[in-house]
């Protein structure tokens, strides 16, 4: 695989990892479960959402580092991130029940 691929691949792994970062983190949030489910999770639960999202978002750090060097991958990695949170952000505005893939088992 040449390096503009791997970089390709690394950098969609990352922007997919911020966007269901992004989307636990939202959904471990009571309203926002709520909207989802029309249920507010136990808190075991909402704590195990809270801990996959931010390592979602390590992840895409991670990937975005992998892609990149420091600065740009930081640069990038805040983009995704951004992008991320406005797509969750309008998911939750206009379906939240497509977050229910995000967690199935809840």
């Amino acid at each position: 695989m040449s390096e503009s691929a791997l970089a390709t691949c690394l950098l969609s792994a990352a922007w997919l990892a911020s966007v269901a970062g992004m989307g636990w983190l939202a959904v471990s949030l009571p309203v926002h479960a709520q909207q989802v489910w029309e249920r507010i999770p136990a808190s075991a639960m909402t704590r195990l959402l809270r801990c996959l999202g931010v390592a979602g978002i390590v992840a895409a750090l991670a990937l975005c580092l992998g892609a990149d060097h420091a600065s740009m991958a930081v640069l990038v990695w805040v983009m995704a991130s951004t992008g991320a949170a406005l797509l969750v952000a309008f998911t939750l505005a206009w379906r939240p029940r497509w977050l229910r893939v995000l967690a199935p088992w809840v």
